[in-house]
């Protein structure tokens, strides 16, 4: 969305879903709402990432930042975006990035982007597969209360 003004970033979010318009609320008719609980992408994002503190959980900007995370096994940090390219659940839908953080003992930090990492390509593959399973349980849900 680079290049984008203002009102045309917040139109394309909100044709895909990651906002909310307040321009139809006066007028009377069906209205549409699709809330983050809806989205497969978001609800296996979080439910995979659940076991880490959150630093920004921001469903119409479309990203998920957690904080630094320690397992406790070293001095080494995480911390992990997940940024929603779409909402469709196609590998190119989600970007994962990762950051390390290692410290000296004296308090000397140092924190590094993670290209490629294993970690990046599992997170990306279980958020995937997590979601593909909420959607086909939300449309067999959807057939079920239809009959």
């Amino acid at each position: 969305m680079a290049g984008l003004s203002a009102p045309e970033k917040r139109r394309k979010n909100i044709e895909e879903g990651r906002g909310a318009g307040l321009g139809n609320i006066m007028r009377r008719g069906s209205t549409n709402y699709e809330f983050s609980s809806s989205n497969p992408l978001w609800r296996a994002s979080l439910a995979t990432l659940d076991f880490m503190p959150m630093n920004t959980v921001d469903y119409s900007g479309g990203m998920i930042i957690t904080d630094w995370y320690n397992d406790g096994s070293n001095d080494d940090s995480l911390k992990i975006t997940v940024r929603f390219l779409s909402n469709e659940i196609r590998s190119d839908s989600l970007k994962i990035i990762l950051h390390s953080k290692k410290c000296s003992p004296n308090n000397n930090c140092k924190i590094s982007l993670l290209n490629n990492s294993k970690i990046q390509e599992e997170l990306h593959s279980v958020i995937l597969k997590k979601a593909a399973v909420l959607e086909k349980e939300s449309k067999d849900s959807k057939k079920k209360s239809k009959k």
